[in-house]
């Protein structure tokens, strides 16, 4: 791992023409979808193998809500910062964000999904049982930067239906993935958002209270979290996180890949996939259609000029999306990944080298 962070900071750097000098310390945002107790629990072991293989301390930043993580990275307080979409999609837009890697589901899944949950005894059995909207059921729903606590149910659920949630409920909580499943679990709101990757952590942590909880709503995939790193961060500590993150739990010997890969696993995650910016499309399209089915709600004909606007912008989020996915990045990653399945330790960390100065290089498309 040694041998791969040198060669790549020194790719790096003949690349750029010049040394910056290097940070002495980098900060690791986390947003909070549950206590930080809970994260600092399985996120330290993480943090202390990346401080090892970088040579320099990594500390955690364990916020209170997603904002804080996206104003610390705006501020440069965070050097780079595990998001979901929809937060990650802020960071880019107003901290100078960049997405580099995409978590992967421990288990094998593509995506993860968004769900509505339920005390287990609860009269209410299907999604338009909470939506009769006379005021008489207390709500949970995720922090306003959450894609699968907020902006997927307010696209799917509620802007779908015209249904403003405040004019539905009878009160409406803003809380992390676990104090609302554990809400429900406790019947102290009658429903709530909430995803598959916070259930799977919650039967890991308090079996009891998951046994409490059901599922009536379930999103189509939404795509795996992204990590996000600032992008004036000096190339040749870029070179040396990316070499990191993508050889964790790859390369080395089998006794470091068993380690780390609990580790991962203590996240819910596989090894990590090189990644960038466009992964955010296609929650782009989704903030857009939520916009524009607010639009049309409030009248077609006065809003007419704005609901073109927002077409047009769907339109080319559409076009940009689809020449992605045939785009050389996606045919990389493909190969990567396929290198990565056969094991071959030698192509890997060679793919890795130039991913990681291709990267600083030139724009990934």
């Amino acid at each position: 791992m040694r041998k791969m962070l040198t060669a790549a900071a020194l790719a790096v750097a003949t690349l750029t023409g010049a040394h910056a000098q290097e940070a002495k310390e980098l900060n690791f945002g986390i947003i909070s979808t549950e206590s930080s107790l809970n994260q600092k629990k399985n996120w330290e072991p993480f943090l202390a193998e990346m401080s090892k293989a970088l040579g320099m301390p990594v500390k955690g930043f364990y916020a209170t809500d997603y904002a804080a993580v996206i104003e610390g990275m705006r501020f440069k307080k965070i050097d780079l910062a595990w998001y979901g979409n929809k937060s990650a999609m802020e960071a880019v837009d107003r901290a100078n964000g960049e997405v580099f890697a995409q978590t992967r589901s421990a288990d094998g899944s593509e995506g993860y999904y968004a769900h509505l949950i339920v005390h287990r005894d609860s009269p209410y059995q299907k999604l338009e049982d909470i939506l009769k909207c006379d005021k008489s059921i207390d709500f949970g729903i995720g922090d306003p930067n959450s894609t699968s606590g907020f902006l997927v149910p307010m696209s799917y659920v509620f802007g779908a239906k015209s249904i403003e949630p405040r004019n539905c409920f009878k009160t409406i909580r803003n809380a992390n993935h676990q104090a609302n499943s554990m809400a429900v679990a406790n019947k102290q709101v009658a429903a709530a958002t909430n995803n598959s990757e916070d259930l799977q952590r919650l039967e890991k942590n308090a079996p009891d209270s998951f046994k409490q909880i059901r599922v009536i709503w379930t999103s189509p995939l939404i795509p795996l979290d992204p990590i996000v790193w600032r992008k004036d961060l000096d190339p040749a500590v870029k070179a040396k996180i990316y070499t990191f993150l993508m050889g964790y739990g790859r390369v080395g010997s089998a006794e470091d890949k068993a380690k780390s890969g609990e580790i991962l696993k203590a996240l819910i995650w596989a090894p990590f996939k090189p990644s960038n910016d466009n992964q955010l499309l296609p929650i782009r399209i989704l903030e857009a259609n939520r916009a524009l089915m607010k639009l049309q709600g409030e009248g077609a004909e006065t809003r007419k000029a704005e609901i073109e606007k927002v077409q047009a912008e769907i339109k080319d989020l559409q076009t940009r999306t689809d020449a992605a996915e045939k785009g050389p990045f996606k045919a990389s990653v493909a190969r990567f990944l396929e290198l990565d399945s056969k094991g071959d330790d030698a192509a890997i960390r060679k793919q890795i080298g130039e991913f990681a100065a291709a990267m600083q290089a030139t724009p990934t498309n």
